[in-house]
């Protein structure tokens, strides 16, 4: 198999296995027919949530040799998804997100640009969801002209900043609550997100790459993300330049998908052809 092809749109489906029973990272049902293309991806989404796993254990999960999960495991690190180490695999440093409250002040002069240029996008009366990422909830801080509008978010920081604001109605996807993330994922959450039609869908991503298109670090905030494309009528990435040509674990959409991108410094050139070919509006945040 090519790792290169270990994150293309086919990859990131949501798995359905016999039964109707949902595969996850933190539990994988042995008896259902798991074709290399899914255990690669089911191992990412696993070391997700355990950061590190042994040989044997990721043998004993998917029912198959160690041999076999040696085969994946060199797959994914020559794709840079994972580090190995004697007896088991890690994922690198670089691919674990810190927590919100740290990723909240990184790149923070940036994230404050990029939310007051999003805030010029909504206008009075709009349906506006937000994903849980700190760039949204610097967003929801620079949110203040617009009046009676209805906002969708699965993100608890983001409603905070919400809440107490005059004529904005509330409405928060509960479901699983992820600390980290401190926010809703899961079935349920994406299941409420879903009854809405939002005016304008405000996300931000993890990595940007031309090749790969939109990726994040968490199989969670991805399928949230992908899952309520299809309802919004405008999706506007969020998007500091730190971001640019880094590699993430999960992709979420594709160039096609997305109609504006706003960042804080222009695009490299083979990512600004990316974007220009799929007609995305690129928007440069910058201080007044």
């Amino acid at each position: 198999m090519d790792s290169r092809k270990i994150f293309g749109q086919s990859w990131c489906r949501r798995l359905r296995p016999t039964h109707g029973l949902a595969l996850n990272a933190t539990r994988i049902f042995q008896g259902f027919a798991v074709n290399s293309a899914d255990r690669l991806l089911e191992i990412l989404r696993l070391l997700q949530v355990t950061r590190s796993c042994s040989i044997g254990e990721l043998a004993r999960r998917f029912d198959v040799s160690e041999e076999t999960i040696r085969r994946d495991v060199r797959q994914l690190e020559q794709a840079g998804r994972v580090s190995k180490f004697h007896g088991g695999v890690r994922l690198p440093e670089a691919l674990i997100e810190p927590p919100h409250q740290v990723r909240l002040q990184e790149e923070a002069d940036a994230k404050r640009l990029i939310g007051e240029a999003a805030a010029g996008l909504v206008e009075d009366g709009m349906t506006v969801l937000f994903d849980c990422s700190t760039s949204a909830h610097w967003m929801a801080r620079a949110l203040s002209r617009p009046r009676s509008l209805s906002i969708v978010t699965n993100g608890f920081e983001v409603a905070g900043e919400i809440l107490n604001r005059d004529n904005y109605r509330l409405f928060l996807a509960g479901g699983r609550v992820d600390v980290d993330y401190r926010a809703c994922f899961g079935p349920d959450a994406i299941a409420y997100a879903r009854r809405f039609t939002p005016d304008i869908m405000f996300v931000s991503t993890g990595a940007l790459d031309a090749r790969r298109g939109f990726m994040d670090f968490s199989s969670d905030e991805a399928d949230f993300k992908r899952a309520l494309f299809d309802r919004a009528r405008r999706v506007v990435v969020l998007c500091t330049s730190n971001k640019f040509g880094k590699a993430g674990v999960m992709h979420f959409a594709d160039f096609s998908e997305v109609h504006d991108l706003i960042t804080d410094a222009a695009p490299p050139s083979d990512l600004k052809a990316a974007l220009d070919a799929a007609s995305v509006r690129t928007l440069v945040a910058g201080p007044a």
